[in-house]
């Protein structure tokens, strides 16, 4: 039995709401948001870990460990299903017979949180959610209690969700897909008022074709602006400006060097860490201002956040100077600590670009007890996306290490499925990156790679582990053994 479309709506005033897949970090947050506004929440999940488990609980929400068609009793008002959650999972199949209305997580975030406030929505490849995070962040050091939902926990409060009184919502723009019965990306449903593009490249693989598709999929995005809104775009990028051709809503360009609406002037290391940015806006004034972020990829997620609450009703000067005290994300250039005189970097980058530019900048920013030149930079990879598990970025990485003074690699993990013609290799990417002059090692997997890692680094050295995913917990494994190391 399928799901009936015509019940893909939320009933008036619901008072019980059941969420599949509870347990993600967007639906644990959701639950948490709807059972502040009142609502009876409950739903379901494979086990949990801290820390979702622990948010969980400390909210009085019941969650079923397992999918279970029991355990929709009692029979709830309305079902929010994740994404995670397939059309042959029993509990849909349970759903579908009890003619239930249920709602994909983005329809519940619109219909409940972003409701008619003024939505700012950070779109793009790269960026979006320290993007995010930074609207977020502004708004409510600027006192106007917001609303926001961040695809990372971001360090002031440890929270990526908030829904607040004030008139704004910040909410990250995800391009994947909204539910197993809606393949559109999730952003179409986040009622853009003010909409930032930040870049627009192939990615997600198990979701989009091509380029083309993802082109297509950033177009809907652009057409749900209203007139009377504004897109925020950045202007170096062909394929951003061939969607930003499209809006019937005010365009602002943002960039590098002048011929911008927001023209980025200088990005300098600060003395204090971070960058120094000169920004030029649309009226010819100049702001000089701090950002803790590094990097020149990071300069520009901040122009974009200055203009996007520009457009969203704050002062430029006020928005700029609101960045200087922005507290970060997790797992975005995120310091997890330092033993032994080596400090260990936790990174999300695995887009080539984001681990280019990402490598990039810490060479040249440095980071909080790191300066360049005070030891090497040993950067750590592990491919493990759908997309990073195959072959097709294989040569873009080769260019994305160039920063780094050592390079150690992991093997994809769960390739299994996949042709070996199909595969991405380590072994044949850390021989490429020794071709061009990259000192690079390739290792089986995380215990191997931890082995080398404790045995090559010396005090001075910054180690910059990117992985989306959790690498075997590699960062705290590595601090444990540096500071038996030091001990010893």
């Amino acid at each position: 039995m399928k799901l009936d479309p015509a019940l893909n709506q939320a009933p008036p005033h619901p008072k019980s709401v059941y969420l599949m897949g509870i347990g993600g970090v967007a639906m644990g947050a959701l639950a948490g948001g709807l059972a502040a506004q009142g609502l009876e929440v409950r739903g379901s999940d494979r086990p949990l870990y801290p820390p979702m488990s622990t948010f969980l609980a400390q909210r009085g929400i019941p969650v079923a460990s397992g999918y279970d068609p029991a355990n929709l009793d009692p029979v709830p008002e309305v079902v929010i299903v994740g994404n995670v959650i397939r059309a042959d999972n029993p509990e849909v199949e349970r759903l579908a017979a009890l003619g239930l209305p249920y709602l994909s997580l983005p329809q519940a975030l619109a219909q409940w949180f972003i409701r008619d406030r003024l939505s700012l929505v950070a779109a793009g490849t790269h960026g979006k959610t320290t993007t995010t995070a930074l609207l977020a962040s502004a708004l409510l050091r600027a006192g106007l209690d917001p609303g926001f939902m961040v695809g990372g926990l971001m360090n002031e409060g440890g929270q990526n969700f908030r829904d607040g009184a004030g008139p704004h919502f910040a909410v990250e723009g995800d391009e994947y897909d909204t539910a197993f019965f809606d393949k559109r990306p999730k952003f179409v449903h986040y009622r853009p008022k003010v909409a930032i593009l930040s870049s627009l490249e192939f990615d997600h693989g198990d979701i989009y074709a091509d380029l083309d598709a993802v082109r297509a999929a950033f177009d809907l995005l652009v057409e749900r602006i209203p007139a009377e809104g504004t897109l925020v775009a950045w202007g170096e990028s062909g394929d951003v400006m061939a969607r930003a051709a499209r809006a019937a809503c005010r365009v602002q360009t943002y960039g590098v060097g002048p011929g911008w609406d927001w023209s980025l002037l200088g990005t300098e290391p600060a003395p204090g860490g971070g960058a120094a940015l000169r920004l030029k806006g649309p009226n010819g004034w100049e702001l000089n201002f701090t950002s803790p972020l590094a990097g020149e990829h990071n300069a520009l997620n901040v122009a974009a956040a200055v203009a996007a609450l520009s457009a969203g009703g704050l002062e430029p000067a006020v928005a700029a100077g609101l960045m200087a005290g922005f507290g970060g994300v997790q797992r975005r250039q995120q310091v997890r600590g330092a033993a032994d005189g080596v400090v260990v970097v936790d990174d999300f980058a695995h887009h080539p670009t984001a681990v280019r530019e990402t490598t990039k900048a810490v060479a040249r920013f440095g980071l909080p007890g790191w300066t360049p030149g005070q030891g090497r930079l040993v950067a750590v990879f592990e491919p493990r996306t759908n997309t990073s598990k195959t072959s097709r970025f294989q040569a873009d990485y080769a260019q994305a290490f160039d920063a780094a003074d050592l390079v150690l690699l992991r093997e994809p993990p769960g390739v299994e499925d996949l042709p070996p013609e199909q595969r991405f290799s380590s072994a044949r990417l850390a021989d490429e990156l020794a071709a061009r002059g990259v000192t690079a090692r390739a290792y089986a997997d995380s215990d191997a790679l931890l082995a080398a890692l404790v045995e090559a680094l010396v005090p001075g050295d910054l180690c910059l582990v990117m992985s989306n995913g959790g690498f075997d917990n590699l960062h705290q494994r590595l601090l444990t053994a540096l500071e038996g190391r030091e001990q010893a």
